[in-house]
């Protein structure tokens, strides 16, 4: 396996690709990275409520993961990271997220509330790291 950076995006993010100059995933060797995933579509509009954007989110990631490795699932994933605008409101939401994706699986999380996302009706973004 090549330990050559690649780069990826998945279908309705292309325009974030040239308007911001950047990509949704990383493969190195069997090690994959995205960028923050938020709860937008294909359209890029954002989901109405925090935990449909948590959904849209999660989904986002896995996107962007088989977009690098078309076989990858959330079993591959190691890491999360989810940076959240109320952390009161969506903190128990990503659990059950987490669940719905595999009840089995257990990756590390590191959770921080902050005071804006990139998008200003954004509540949630996520970024993980998975390996192969």
């Amino acid at each position: 396996m090549s330990k050559e950076a690649q780069f990826f995006n998945y279908p309705g993010t292309e325009s974030n690709a040239q308007l911001y100059h950047y990509s949704q995933a990383l493969r190195v060797g069997n090690t994959l990275r995205t960028s923050g995933q938020g709860g937008w579509d294909a359209s890029g509009a954002l989901a109405a409520d925090p935990k449909a954007q948590i959904d849209q989110a999660l989904q986002n990631v896995l996107a962007a993961l088989r977009a690098a490795e078309p076989a990858a699932t959330w079993r591959n994933v190691v890491s999360v990271r989810s940076y959240h605008t109320d952390l009161a409101t969506t903190f128990e939401m990503m659990p059950a997220a987490f669940k719905a994706l595999d009840p089995d699986h257990r990756p590390l999380w590191t959770c921080v509330e902050i005071r804006r996302l990139a998008l200003e009706e954004m509540t949630v973004e996520i970024e993980v790291e998975a390996l192969l």
